[in-house]
């Protein structure tokens, strides 16, 4: 497979990240009873993520629910929900789409033939895998590090810390 084209499967978007980081942000706002909007400038600023990428970040962000703003001088932006009931699979998949698929198609939909037939159960575990972590790693979680029993059970197992 060597260092061409095969190394990207499980990326982290840029778009994803950067999300994640402004939605801690302003998750920490929430936590300490800060009703105040923040700049989409601010949150660049602050966080060095250029300014017209974040913004249309959180453009998507408002249309899925994730954050709410208002416009004008006293502007900006903040969650719509509390920092514990976003998880990472909700921003993912605002951004993003599905968690996991095949050749763009859902996994269960994957199709094969021969030696390969079983290939489709791999997919699809793979995608519960990617879930049972995603949807239980809330912004609040990110924001204390009070993470959930299997996040620490991953972190915990032999080899997870080392890249393959």
């Amino acid at each position: 497979m060597g260092s061409r084209g095969f190394n990207r499967a499980m990326e982290v978007s840029a778009r994803v990240d950067y999300a994640l980081r402004s939605l801690t942000e302003l998750a920490y706002n929430a936590s300490v009873g800060d009703t105040r909007l923040t700049t989409c400038e601010k949150l660049a600023t602050d966080l060095s993520i250029p300014a017209k990428f974040l913004e249309s970040i959180l453009r998507t962000l408002r249309q899925a629910g994730i954050v709410t703003s208002q416009r004008g001088v006293e502007g900006g932006f903040r969650l719509a929900k509390a920092p514990a009931d976003v998880t990472v699979a909700d921003v993912i998949r605002a951004l993003e789409g599905p968690l996991a698929a095949v050749r763009g198609a859902p996994p269960e939909d994957a199709i094969y033939g021969g030696r390969a037939e079983h290939l489709r159960d791999v997919w699809v575990a793979t995608r519960a895998a990617l879930r049972d972590i995603l949807e239980h790693v809330t912004l609040a979680d990110i924001l204390t590090g009070d993470m959930p029993p299997q996040v620490l059970a991953q972190l915990d197992t032999p080899g997870a810390w080392k890249r393959r």
